[in-house]
Parts: structure tokens; sequence; C-alpha cells
């Protein structure tokens, strides 16, 4: 492999079929590739493989990035197969206390240490401006700008500190966006000022803090290159980040990740366009990425001849990665303290209302499809509550499931509890949703996705800002009558105490 090919996989991370890493990846690594991302398919039903996965990768080179999106809440990677043991940005803005979110990411970073990962493709640092946002939502640490800069840059440091290296994203910001960028093009149409006021200032606090990375958003931004995603944008990833903000850190790039159904020549184009904009490190997304990686060589080195792409530009993208790669070490330490999880969605939950049970309820769960980041990761209420003994029936409803009318006709006898997630966005839910709350107005609703989801609400409601293990276990305690505000769980009769009648944060 000549040295050009070596420069361009020092500038790849590819993902990989298979619940081991092929012979490819190992090859590859031999030759200069940065690393890879393990993505959901190579570990799904299969605990403890991401440090199988990892302990190979490393034994071939050492200092291979490992990387996972694991931001906690609703996107976990580690804890895919029961539901996360921290609950997610959203719930830590809410507390609004910086060491409880520090505290989280040096559980996490603990986590991942274990596992073998040194590149976490977290946090997000979106401000939710948008609540029809489909892909942020509660991976925001909320509306604010300074808040959500303040967790971020905690979450940050607690990582760095662990010797994890973290990709803070959606850079230039994705929560203005009402359309998911996996599957089409968003475009924010805000102007200069609201952008630097709102979407850049949490990444500017990120980079203070020492972030080695920013992940690159596919969304255009009309103020700042008209018509040019982020990903492709000289003018946002040079002008904007390496003039303007001064950042020397690694920009990664998840723009050929969308183009991945495209092919080898669509992913091709796009790789040349994001290395002519200023990106460092090209994210490949979950397909096995051989052909990619073996397209993209060509297509480059085709690029160089050709005079539109200097391999200076390269060799300081490779200069760049292999610093993050040197710095992504994870330092020894303590074992995770799990229990901090625990502790955050508890300090996170609102409750309206008695939300007791008087005695085994019929549970209902609304399902939709999730987006492309949170993937198939477990959520369930359900079964917290069968743990307690409160579960007399149960029902998994999607939009071609019971209707409402039959759970209301089946619920008779004994209370009704119905969990949604994102309804008051999704049309069918939402009309689901309003049709049981007029014929059962005691329903207790439980909104494990965004708080709005509380408005629909005619009588106690709970609201756990996300879906992760630890946010259902908590629900599930305030209805069986222990106060989720207390540290221990301790039992009482009322859910009184902090939590008690707060109802929505007024902020979120």
């Amino acid at each position: 492999m000549n040295e050009l090919d070596r420069l361009v996989n020092a500038c790849l991370l590819p993902g990989f079929g298979g619940t081991e890493a092929p012979p490819w990846v190992h090859e590859a690594l031999e030759h200069g590739l940065a690393g890879v991302t393990i993505f959901p398919a190579n570990h799904a039903g299969r605990p403890g493989s991401i440090a199988e996965i990892a302990r190979s990768l490393r034994e071939t080179r050492p200092d291979a990035l490992v990387s996972i999106d694991e931001e906690g809440g609703d996107v976990t990677r580690l804890d895919y197969e029961t539901g996360s043991a921290y609950p997610g940005n959203l719930a830590l803005g809410v507390v609004d206390d910086l060491d409880l979110t520090r505290r989280v990411a040096a559980a996490i970073a603990a986590d991942l240490a274990a596992s073998g990962v040194n590149y976490n493709l977290a946090p997000s640092v979106d401000v939710n401006s948008d609540p029809d946002n489909p892909i942020i939502g509660v991976r925001s640490f909320g509306s604010d700008p300074e808040r959500v800069g303040a967790h971020g840059a905690a979450y940050v440091r607690a990582m760095r500190d662990a010797g994890i290296a973290v990709a803070v994203k959606h850079f230039p910001g994705h929560g203005a966006t009402v359309s998911d960028s996996h599957h089409s093009l968003p475009v924010i149409d805000c102007d200069l000022d609201t952008f630097r006021r709102r979407e850049l200032a949490p990444f500017v606090a990120a980079i203070e803090a020492g972030a080695a990375s920013l992940m690159t958003a596919h969304v255009v931004f009309e103020a700042l290159d008209p018509g040019t995603p982020a990903t492709v944008s000289r003018r946002i990833l040079h002008d904007l980040v390496r003039v303007e903000l001064g950042y020397e850190g690694v920009l990664v790039s998840t723009a050929v990740a969308m183009e991945a159904a495209a092919g080898p020549s669509g992913i091709v184009a796009t790789a040349i366009r994001a290395f002519q904009a200023g990106a460092d490190l090209q994210l490949l997304g979950p397909l096995d990425g051989e052909p990619f990686c073996a397209a993209i060589r060509a297509g480059v080195a085709d690029a160089v001849r050709a005079g539109e792409l200097d391999v200076s530009v390269l060799e300081t993208a490779a200069a760049r990665v292999d610093a993050m790669r040197a710095g992504a070490a994870p330092r020894p330490g303590p074992a995770p303290d799990r229990s901090v999880g625990l502790e955050a969605a508890r300090r996170a939950v609102r409750v309206t209302g008695d939300v007791v049970l008087s005695g085994p309820a019929t549970v209902v769960e609304l399902r939709a499809p999730a987006n492309v980041a949170v993937g198939e990761a477990h959520w369930s209420m359900t079964e917290r509550l069968a743990e307690l003994g409160l579960v007399a029936h149960s029902h998994r409803v999607d939009e071609h499931g019971a209707s409402a009318e039959e759970i209301v006709e089946g619920a008779k006898e004994g209370p009704l509890v119905v969990v949604v997630r994102d309804a008051y966005r999704i049309p069918w839910q939402g009309a689901w949703v309003g049709k049981v709350l007029a014929a059962r107005p005691d329903t207790i609703l439980v909104a494990v996705g965004m708080p709005d989801d509380a408005a629909a609400a005619t009588g106690p409601s709970v609201v756990t800002y996300g879906a992760g293990r630890v946010n259902t276990q908590v629900a599930a305690e305030l209805l069986a009558g222990r106060r989720a505000g207390s540290a221990d769980g301790s039992l009482a009769g009322s859910p009184e105490g902090p939590v008690a009648g707060e109802g929505v944060a007024a902020d979120e």
C-alpha cells in the first residue's frame, strides 16, 4: 500500500458487517486505518461483545480508535438490550446540577473504558429550539444555550479526564430542524445573530473545555452557506471553525454515512468534498466499509492527480487524527459508579397529581419507529411495573394495534396507565391518547419522551425526560408509592416531596 493510501486510511472510520471484526479490518488497521465504529448490528443480542470486538482490534493495533454512540438515556450501545443505566441529556438539563452531569459522564466514561472503547460519539450540544425536532429531542440538554453549553462542557471535561476522546455534535447545530437528516436534507433559515447566540455558543463552550473533535451535521444553514450542507461547506468547516474559532481539533464528518445507500460513487464524491471543505475524519456509517474504503482511496488518488485535492490537506487531517488517537487512552480508575444514574433520574422526574396505583393496572405503551440514532434500544415501563407486581394486563400499541376504544373497554376494572414517547408530534398517537383520556380522564399518563406529551393529561401524570431503564424505573417507583425524590427510593403513601405537584419544568 502506498503512502497516499495510508494517508487516506488514517482519515477513515468505517463500520463492518457481522459480529466480529472481519479480516479486512485487521489488514486495514495494519495499513494505517484510524479505527472503526461499532454499531448495534455488530453487538445486538450479545452482551459483552463490544469488549470482545475492541479487544481483537487492539491486538492488531493498540492505538486504534474504537468508537460507539453512548450518550446515555435513549441513545445507548453498551446497554442496548436492557436500556441505559443513566438518564440522557434532557433529564440532566432539567436537574441543572453541573456536578451531577460531570459524575454521570464520568461513570459513562468508566463503562466505556471497561469495554475497550476510547472514542465516544457524544455529547449532543444541540439547542432544542424546536420541540418538533425528530432527531434531537431528549438528546439535548434543553432550550437555553447557556445551560446547554455549561452541561456540554462538564460532560466533555469528565470524558477528557478519563482519557476518552469525544465527538461533540452536531456542528453547527441540529436543534432547529424539523426533519431527520438521516432521510432528508434539513434547512435552517435563521439569521446570523440568532445562530451565534443560540446554535454556536454551546460548541464554543465545548471547544474551550477541550473537546477532541466536533461532528458535523448534514444540515444547511442558509445564513452561513446557502444550499450547502455543513459537512461539505468550506465556509463553515474552514472559515468559521479553523479561522474564526481557532479550533485545531478533529472535524469528523457524517456526510458520507448519509450517502451510503447511494453506493461507492455517491460516498466517494461526498468524501472528497468533505476533505476539500476541511473535514479530517470520515465516519462511513453502519454498512460494511470495505468497498467504501477502497473506493474512497481510489477516488482520492484520482482527485490528487487531477489537482482537485492537495496531498497537504490529507497530511494535515491525518496528523490531527493521529494526535487525537494518541490522546484517546482510557486511564485506570475505580469501578463505574452506576448508582449516579438512578440518582439523576430520581432528581429529574416531575409529577402532577397523585399517581400511586390502587392495585395492578392495565399498562399500555404506545410505540412508533425509532430514529436511526436511537435504533431499537430497549425500553419498557411495563417490565419495571411487572417487577413490582403492578401489571394486570399489558399492551404494546403501534399505528395498526388495538384501538383506544378496545383498550378502554378492556380496562374497566382497575387503574389505567398509558406510556407515551413523543405522542404530541405523532398524529395517530395524539389522536389515540385523546380518545382514551376523554373516556378515562383518570388515566395516569407517563411521558418518557419530550415533556410536551404531559400537556394532554386530564389526570395524574409523570414526566421522566427520557426512556432509559433508570427513567422507567423511577416512574414505576412513583406508581408503586415510593418517593422518587429521595436517594433511597423510600416508601411513601403519596409522592410528596420535591417532585410532587411540580408538573413540567417551565423552560422545557
